[in-house]
This record gives structure tokens, C-alpha cells and sequence, in this order.
């Protein structure tokens, strides 16, 4: 049988995830700033689209170049995933910054131009390479050759700094805004990162948790086969010493078909309702041998639940419960009696004999503490372990002697 694996692999993000969040980044960048181009209209629109998408494509390069460095830190503490974040999109950012200063740096004069022509001004350096903004100003009395009024131009410096102070100054304070865009990036994929990571975790708890449960089940199910073969050589070892070889020879070979049977299955898993009734008429035949004037077996199995899946060897204890607790100490015979029914949807089963009651009060899956004897404590254990909560078992005197119920879902396929 196959031992289950824990899940140990390393909670990753997948690349096409991070891909999308990369591009879904860039495309909102692209969208926010042609919409801010078309409101305050600076023209030139072809021209800004092709470098707008320009500086978008070269985003995602560059960021995803950011992305491999960042996921060397997976499996980091937060603290230290967050620093590396801070740190590595420092540099990143003036990258993308220069990128954009370049790939902008032939229209940008032309779209300042624009702007001050539509509002009457004109921009120029001066030789010290100072930026200014020439104001035409109407002069009062004067008037040109054509008899017009003439104006004067009043220059207004905006920029003293250097062609090279104010580039340094243009990518400083691009690559600020880059640098918080690559740290809002980074927070969604600390996000996703989490989220894996979460995810890996409950995995790994429920393959731990059915590791458990599937050696619950075997346990449980161990516990029958001895029980039940102290049991069969103590009778054996009757009929050995009263010289009933015979009947020991009987007993023999069908407990040898017993056994190759119940522990050829996997204990942890389930059996078809009809294998289980074929297993417990084995075990009762093995008991007649013993008892051949006072057990009496009565098997009600319907055709359409022949298939109903059950935990394997679920009806030993109980089977066992009535020949050592009515049919043993009965001086008369004693009826066993093992069906199935359906019952607003689950599937019933019943084990009943009509011996002697015995003086136990009834019990369920719900309460724990009241019960019959270890056998019946070991079905509630195996059902509740395999069910949980949709399964039930109740089991106590009746008028004709004693019954126990067992109530699971109903189930045909798996």
C-alpha cells in the first residue's frame, strides 16, 4: 500500500501570475496617462501613444527583472521581504526614470511650446542656458510701422539651473514616482506571495490530518483481528480437548478463508455492503461450529444495496457482541439477525439477535461515554472517525432482545 507524502514543495507564485500582475501595473499606467494627456491636451497624440507604450513595455522588462531578484527572498521573513522590496526598486526606479527621459526627450520642448503658444507665451534659454518665459506685453502710445500698437516682451526666468541640473532633477523626480509604483507593485506581490504560502499550508494540514485519520483507521481496525482470535483458539482448544477434531478441522478452514479475506483489503478503506454480509457470515460460521444447536443467522440484504460502500469490518464487533453476549450464555437458540434498509437517505444497519437483553443503556455517536462494551466503543470510534458527524450509531434493548443501528450517508460509487 502506498504510504501518503506530505506536500513539502516551495510555495511559489507562478510566473504567468506575476506576468499578469506586472502588465495589469503597466496598462493602468498607460491608460492613466493618456487620460491625463487628452484632459489637458498636449497634442502631438499619435506621438505620446507610441511612447507612452514605449515606456509601458520597457516597465514590464524592467520590473519583471525586478521580480527575479525579489523572489530569491520567498521563503524570508516579511520583515526582511519588505526591506529587499525598499531596496531593490531604489535602483529600478532611476532606471525606469532615465528610460523615460530618453524616450521622451524629443517631443517634451515641442509639447512646452505648444502649452505656452496656446496661452500667448514663448519659452527660450537664454546664453547662461537660464529658462525663460517670454511675456508680450502691449506698449501704451507706441504704435508699429503699420499703425498698429506694438508690445514689448517682459521675460520672466522660471529655470536658473543647467541643462544638466535640471536633467538630474527631471530624473530624480520621475524616478520617486516610479519608485512608489514599483513599491505598490511589490505590496501586491508580498500579497500573493501569502496567499501561496496560506494556501501550502492548509495543504499540507490536510495531508497530515488524513495521514492521521488513515492510521485512526487502521488502529481501530487491528483491534478487531485480535480480539476476535483469541476468541477462535479458545474454541479450538475446546474442541481439541473433547475430541472434536472434526468440527476443529471445520473451524480451521473457514477461519483461514475468514482472515485471507479480511486482511487482504486495505483497512482504511471501504467495502461493498455485500463483501462486509459475505465477511460476517464466514465469522458466524466459524461460531456455529461452536455453537451448532443455538445460532441461528438471518441475512436481509437488498439487491439495490449490495454495492453500498461501508468501512470494512464495521459489523465485527457488533457480530461478536451478540454470539458472546446472547447466543453463549443462551441454553436455547438464539436468532442473529444482520439487514439493511434505507432511511430518508442514508443508509441503515441493523444487528439484532433475540437473546437474553442485556442491561445497557442505549448509545450514540453523539454521546461518547455511554456505549456497550469495547467493540461497540471501537464502531462509534471507526464512524466517527470516517464520517464525522453524519454518522450515528444507537444501540440497546428492544422487546425481542437487543439491537444495534448504525447510520451512515449512502454511498454506491468511490
Amino acid at each position: 500500500m502506498k504510504e501518503i507524502e506530505p506536500d513539502i514543495e516551495r510555495p511559489r507564485v507562478s510566473v504567468s501570475t506575476v506576468l499578469a500582475s506586472i502588465v495589469g501595473l503597466w496598462l493602468c499606467y498607460f491608460i492613466l496617462a493618456s487620460l491625463r494627456a487628452e484632459l489637458f491636451d498636449f497634442g502631438y497624440s499619435f506621438d505620446l501613444v507610441v511612447r507612452r507604450g514605449m515606456v509601458a513595455l520597457a516597465g514590464v522588462v524592467v520590473t519583471f527583472g525586478m521580480w527575479l531578484i525579489l523572489r530569491l527572498f520567498d521563503l524570508k521573513p516579511l520583515w526582511v521581504k519588505v526591506a529587499a522590496a525598499l531596496v531593490i526598486a531604489a535602483p529600478v526606479s532611476v532606471v525606469l526614470a532615465q528610460a523615460n527621459r530618453m524616450i521622451f526627450a524629443d517631443i517634451e520642448p515641442k509639447i512646452l511650446d505648444r502649452m505656452a503658444e496656446k496661452q500667448g507665451y514663448r519659452i527660450r534659454r537664454d546664453e547662461s542656458g537660464n529658462l525663460l518665459l517670454d511675456i508680450p506685453l502691449p506698449a501704451d502710445g507706441h504704435q508699429s510701422a503699420d499703425g498698429s500698437d506694438s508690445e514689448v516682451s517682459n521675460a520672466i526666468t522660471i529655470n536658473r539651473q543647467s541643462p544638466e541640473e535640471s536633467r538630474v532633477q527631471q530624473i530624480t523626480e520621475i524616478a520617486l514616482g516610479r519608485y512608489f509604483l514599483l513599491l505598490a507593485w511589490s505590496a501586491l506581490y508580498l500579497a500573493l506571495i501569502a496567499g501561496q504560502q496560506a494556501r501550502a499550508a492548509e495543504r499540507r494540514e490536510g495531508t497530515f490530518r488524513r495521514a492521521a485519520k488513515a492510521a485512526e483507521l487502521r488502529s481501530l481496525r487491528y483491534q478487531v483481528n485480535p480480539h476476535f482470535l483469541f476468541n477462535t483458539f479458545n474454541s479450538l482448544s475446546a474442541m481439541v480437548l473433547t475430541g472434536r477434531t472434526q468440527q476443529a478441522e471445520t473451524m480451521i478452514q473457514t477461519m483461514s478463508t475468514f482472515y485471507r479475506r479480511s486482511l487482504a483489503d486495505d483497512p482504511t478503506s471501504d467495502v461493498p455492503l455485500r463483501e462486509e454480509f459475505d465477511l460476517q457470515r464466514l465469522y458466524l460460521d466459524i461460531e456455529a461450529v461452536r455453537f451448532p444447536d443455538r445460532l441461528v443467522a438471518v441475512y436481509d440484504l437488498p439487491d439495490e444495496l449490495a454495492d453500498a460502500k461501508v468501512p470494512g469490518m464495521i459489523l465485527q464487533p457488533l457480530v461478536e457482541n451478540s454470539v458472546k453476549h446472547a447466543v453463549a450464555p443462551s441454553s436455547g437458540k438464539v436468532t442473529i439477525t444482520l439487514s439493511a434498509r434505507v432511511e430518508y437517505g442514508r443508509l441503515v444497519i441493523s444487528v439484532c439477535d433475540d437473546g437474553r437483553p442485556r442491561e445497557k443503556s442505549a448509545s450514540s455517536l453523539q454521546e461518547p461515554k455511554m456505549g456497550y462494551g469495547i467493540g461497540l466503543a471501537n464502531v462509534r470510534e471507526r464512524l466517527e472517525a470516517r464520517f464525522g458527524e453524519q454518522a450515528s450509531i444507537v444501540s440497546g434493548p428492544v422487546s425481542t432482545g437487543y439491537a444495534t443501528h448504525i447510520r451512515i450517508p449512502l454511498v454506491t460509487h468511490g
